[in-house]
């Protein structure tokens, strides 16, 4: 039997805490750009990510080092012109917060003022939590990231399951901890185990979103490159895919080109 759910016009920062305390999961994805920001957010999407994986599907970079300040504004203003409902979290570039917490403020505003976004999203636990603390007396709210943070890839040197040892694992609860007493108002957890997601999504009272992070926690979220199929050298244990777009298009582009070829298309109904 199916959940009724509340319908909410506007999500807000608020609503996906009376998400979380009714026991509705929240939706969420990446989106990059004008066109499939509206059609995700009519689609019922809770939440959209302007991620710095537009570094890697977007720009066909490795890691998502590159993506400047610049050029997540770019996407971000791209996707706010087409989304009514949706809240949108921006992340903030590598390079953007991690000196100190008057450049992560700087950037944060830049990202609000420029964009229209709704929030940021930060990488990192008790090493940023200055500069979280500097954005949010700005008023800017903060969505967290712990476990695997692809900013830190070559620190980590692999894209591995993270807190699988008690050390770290420890680490993870405390600063899921921080997070929640110093305001953030949820927090992404990507590639931990999964009773340990279940485990901090119990202790805390904001929203924990997951990717690779187990079915109990109050959310999850995927890149939409990934989801759709339209990626296809990215296959990690937590993906799923809903549709294969990359052989939608591959057909729909070859059978263009044959009958422009052929001269099929146009046909008389089809010019003026």
């Amino acid at each position: 039997m199916s959940k009724i759910f509340k319908k909410y016009t506007r999500i807000t920062t608020k609503t996906l805490t009376e998400m979380k305390s009714r026991g509705e999961k929240i939706s969420m994805l990446t989106a990059y750009d004008f066109t499939l920001a509206g059609i995700i957010d009519k689609a019922g999407i809770d939440v959209i990510l302007v991620g710095d994986s537009a570094s890697n599907v977007m720009a066909g970079h490795e890691t998502t080092l590159p993506i400047t300040l610049d050029q997540m504004i770019y996407h971000a203003s791209s996707v706010i012109r087409g989304v009514n409902r949706a809240l949108v979290v921006v992340d903030l570039p590598f390079g953007s917060y991690q000196a100190d917490s008057k450049e992560a403020l700087r950037s944060s505003i830049r990202i609000m003022k420029e964009s229209g976004a709704h929030a940021v999203k930060l990488e990192g636990g008790s090493q940023i939590k200055g500069s979280i603390e500097r954005i949010l007396q700005a008023g800017i709210p903060v969505m967290g990231h712990l476990g695997l943070t692809p900013q830190s890839i070559y620190k980590f040197g692999t894209y591995t399951v993270r807190a699988k040892q008690e050390e770290e694992a420890e680490q993870l609860i405390n600063d899921a901890k921080m997070l929640e007493k110093v305001g953030c108002f949820s927090i992404v957890l990507e590639k931990v185990p999964a009773k340990l997601a279940e485990k901090i999504s119990k202790k805390i009272s904001i929203p924990v979103i997951g990717i690779g992070a187990g079915r109990n926690v109050d959310g999850q979220v995927l890149v939409i490159h990934d989801m759709l199929g339209m990626s296809k050298e990215f296959n990690p244990r937590f993906l799923r895919r809903y549709s294969d777009l990359n052989q939608i298009i591959t057909d729909a582009v070859s059978k263009y080109s044959t009958e422009v070829k052929s001269e099929d298309f146009p046909n008389k109904e089809e010019q003026y």
